[in-house]
């Protein structure tokens, strides 16, 4: 039997590769946009991919069925309650698939969306008895599927509640559970942890959201500990759905006047380098999203999604074109081939001379005397709100990162500003796009955050005031 997880480390997903080498046959269940990785093992273990199976639309990723489907004649599997715009073969609860000596069983699992559905593996080699079981987005190592990407939340909540009481946990504790997301992900809570698998026993006795038996106490749980929804997810489910995308993504080679006239269309320049190097000098007008920082493409679609055109400067061409990769994967497409990368990376554009801006750049420990002043530099605090009301330094405005599009209303544009998080990565892009936006005296505070500066003896307050998200 053949069994492979294939972890998307930068969006958080896990993808499956199984099968049975002896019969020579292969599935893919809820491949990511990227496919070479599944091509190489076929080859390598000497397999056909004969079938893609979906747990369900995704909303966080493009999947990548159309482009297997297209390089292996494989047939796409979802569950009935799935229209999509492809050619395609539905599948129902109970179910059975016979790859070999593998066998899948489908149970239906509705709460984070309608048509979610678990796979339960079987190697009738060994056995008739089930070893693990995908869980797709429903059951996740140390938590559980967030429930407000398809239906009402609450009505998600009491699905997932229903599905995981009367599926799931019905299942013996030897079962492996193999999720479809690690840490990281936006489609689950804060719990879930980074490790790759679990068992069905170990999560029924540590997973605190496994431990709630009561349905409404869940759903409070569920609701209570939302965060903001994946960037650009309803244009990603519509993706999913059709028509298949079968082509990969090529960026156009561009060279420095032509970057600069694309910022002049409209175009969104994103530097991929290290927030380090970006401070140190960078295209004017240009936003910070490091390339090596794990969250790369949720982090784009969030300040990208409605740019008509994406650019991406990176330290060489390799830099932008793994940038697009990710920008596909997150539904930005169309806005890279429109836009493209910075051709021989930033040496070309400061090879040229062309114009450049720097950054501030202030470690947590040395922000004491910008605090201190009988005119203190204003403080941006870039977190969530839930993390604001937490902790947060006194006289600062709280706005998430991800929710600036504007200098905001309580921030003077001309006045020192000190932007803050809780590691300085949330921070780094946000000064940028402040920077882009006007703000001409602005400060990242890195080597930490908020945290940090509690930890050194510094002023901190909770609760929600002097809270100010209003943006001009």
């Amino acid at each position: 039997m053949i069994f492979r997880q294939i972890v998307h480390d930068d969006l958080g997903c896990a993808s499956y590769f199984i099968g049975d080498e002896n019969a020579g046959v292969a599935a893919v269940v809820d491949p990511r946009f990227e496919i070479e990785a599944y091509l190489e093992l076929a080859r390598y273990l000497d397999v056909r991919i004969g079938h893609v199976f979906e747990t369900h639309n995704h909303a966080d990723h493009v999947s990548g069925h159309g482009r297997l489907a297209a390089a292996t004649g494989a047939v796409i599997h979802v569950h009935r309650l799935v229209v999509p715009d492809f050619e395609h073969e539905s599948f129902d609860h109970g179910d059975e698939f016979e790859l070999g000596s593998l066998r899948i069983r489908a149970l239906h699992t509705p709460g984070h969306r309608p048509e979610h559905t678990c796979f339960l593996l079987t190697d009738v080699r060994r056995g008739e008895d089930p070893w693990a079981v995908l869980t797709g987005d429903s059951l996740f190592v140390g938590d559980v599927a967030r429930p407000d990407l398809a239906v009402e939340r609450t009505e998600g909540a009491r699905g997932i509640f229903h599905s995981l009481h009367d599926q799931l946990l019905s299942l013996p504790d030897h079962i492996e559970v193999w999720p479809g997301h690690l840490g990281g992900s936006m489609c689950g809570g804060p719990g879930m942890d980074l490790k790759v698998a679990s068992t069905i026993g170990f999560e029924r006795r540590h997973n605190e959201m496994l431990a709630i038996e009561d349905e409404q106490e869940f759903v409070d749980a569920s609701v209570a500990k939302l965060g903001a929804q994946p960037p650009n997810f309803k244009a990603i489910v519509d993706l999913n759905h059709g028509p298949l995308l079968t082509d990969g993504i090529e960026l156009p080679r561009l060279f420095p006047g032509q970057v600069a006239e694309r910022q002049r269309e409209g175009a969104l320049v994103v530097d991929v380098r290290t927030d380090t190097q970006f401070a140190e000098g960078h295209v004017p007008g240009s936003i910070s999203i490091p390339l090596h920082r794990g969250g790369f493409g949720t982090k784009l679609a969030w300040v990208a999604a409605r740019a008509p055109q994406i650019v991406f400067v990176g330290r060489d061409d390799d830099d932008g074109r793994r940038a697009g990769g990710l920008a596909a994967a997150v539904g930005l497409a169309p806005a890279v081939r429109r836009g493209g990368l910075l051709a021989g990376g930033w040496t070309s554009w400061n090879a040229e001379g062309k114009p450049l801006v720097a950054l501030q750049r202030v470690s947590v420990e040395e922000i004491g005397p910008y605090l201190d002043t009988t005119s203190p530099a204003q403080v941006l605090d870039v977190r969530e709100v839930a993390e604001f009301e937490d902790g947060h330094i006194p006289g600062s405005t709280n706005v998430p990162w991800h929710d600036i599009d504007a200098i905001p209303a309580a921030i003077d544009p001309g006045r020192p500003l000190l932007v803050i998080c809780a590691s300085g990565q949330r921070a780094g892009t946000a000064a940028s796009m402040l920077q882009r936006l006007g703000a001409t005296d602005v400060l990242h505070v890195v080597g930490g955050g908020v945290p940090r500066w509690g930890a050194f003896g510094g002023s901190l307050i909770t609760g929600p005031e002097p809270r100010a998200a209003a943006l001009a």
